[in-house]
C-alpha cells in the first residue's frame, strides 16, 4: 500500500493539472470502489474549481470552492494517470474508474484494478472531523512532530516499537517499509518496547524517521508492485533500502558487520539488523 512519501508523489505530480482548473466533465465508471460513492458523485464536482491539493497522512484532499472537498485514498493498487489535451479520447481502460476532464482540456484518471481505493466528498469545513481523518497523529514531515512530541507518544507503551509506529494515532502516514527503514537509521530495534523509548532516543528516530521521508520522497517513492508516480514514471527509493527486502544482505552501517535479518510482527514483515539495532 503506498505509504506518505508515494501519496506525496502523487500529490505534487497531479497539484499543477488540478490547482487553478475548474472540473469541465466528470465521468463516474462505476458505483463504488471500496465503498460506494456519495449521491450525485459526479453531479457534485462536475463544475468546480480546484483550490488546493493537499495531503494528510496517507490520503489526498482536493478541496472546491463550493466547500466540499474530495478524500481520496489510493488502496492497495489506485493511481491517478494524468492524460495531457485529454488524450485517449472516449476510450477507457476496464479499471478506469473515475475521469476527471479539466477546462484546460487536460484529463485525470483514477484507476484502482483492486478497487481498495477510496473516493468521498466531505464538507471542507469539517474535513478534520472526518472519520478517515479524525484522531490521525502529527504528519512526520511538519515542524509539529517533534522528539518531545514522540517521547510523549510512546511513553507508557508496552507494545512493540515497530507496533506503535504502524499506528496512524502516534504518528500520520508510517507504513511498513519506512518504519524498518527508520528504525535501521535510528539504530534501534523494531522489537524494543515502545514504552522504552526515552527522550534521547526518541529525538534520534524522529530525526530518522523525518530524514528517511524526505529523502524518500525526492526519489519519487518506491515502486515495488503496483505503485506508479503520476506521470507514469516508476519512483526509485527502492534501490536506496538499507534493510527492507534484503533479508541475508550485509548491514550497511559502517562497520557493523552484521545481517540484515526478516522476522514476521503482527502479521508484517520486518527487516532489521540485530547487531547495530538495539
Amino acid at each position: 500500500m503506498p505509504e506518505l512519501p508515494e501519496v506525496e508523489t502523487v500529490r505534487r505530480g497531479i497539484a499543477p493539472v488540478l490547482e487553478g482548473r475548474r472540473l469541465h466533465r466528470v465521468l463516474q465508471r462505476r458505483d463504488d470502489l471500496r465503498i460506494p460513492f456519495p449521491a450525485r458523485f459526479s453531479a457534485r464536482l462536475q463544475g468546480q474549481q480546484v483550490t488546493a491539493v493537499a495531503r494528510r497522512a496517507k490520503y489526498l484532499t482536493i478541496a472546491l470552492d463550493g466547500g466540499e472537498t474530495l478524500l481520496v485514498h489510493l488502496g492497495m493498487s489506485g493511481r491517478f494517470v494524468i492524460q495531457p489535451g485529454g488524450a485517449g479520447g472516449n476510450r477507457f481502460e476496464a479499471h478506469d474508474h473515475v475521469v476527471l476532464d479539466t477546462d484546460a482540456g487536460d484529463r485525470l484518471v483514477f484507476n484502482d484494478p483492486r478497487r481498495f481505493g477510496l473516493m468521498t466528498l466531505v464538507p471542507t469545513s469539517d474535513l478534520a472531523a472526518a472519520p478517515q481523518l479524525a484522531g490521525l497523529g502529527p504528519e512526520p514531515l511538519s515542524d509539529e512532530f517533534t522528539g518531545e512530541v514522540l517521547a510523549a507518544a510512546l511513553k507508557g507503551r508496552k507494545t512493540t516499537l515497530k507496533a506503535a509506529l504502524l499506528d496512524q494515532k502516534v504518528v500520520a502516514g508510517l507504513g511498513n517499509i519506512y518504519v524498518s527503514e527508520a528504525l535501521h537509521r535510528a539504530g534501534l530495534s523494531p522489537k524494543r518496547l515502545a514504552g522504552s523509548v526515552g527522550a534521547a532516543r526518541a529525538h534520534r528516530l524522529a530525526a530518522a524517521i523525518r530524514a528517511v521521508l524526505m529523502d524518500a520522497v525526492a526519489a519519487g517513492g518506491s515502486s515495488l508492485k503496483d505503485y506508479v508516480q503520476a506521470d507514469g514514471t516508476l519512483g526509485y527509493f527502492q534501490h536506496s533500502f538499507r534493510v527492507y527486502d534484503r533479508a541475508d544482505h550485509p548491514c550497511p552501517t559502517k562497520g557493523c558487520g552484521g545481517t540484515v535479518r526478516h522476522m514476521v510482527q503482527n502479521g508484517r514483515s520486518t527487516y532489521y539488523c540485530p547487531r547495530c539495532q538495539k
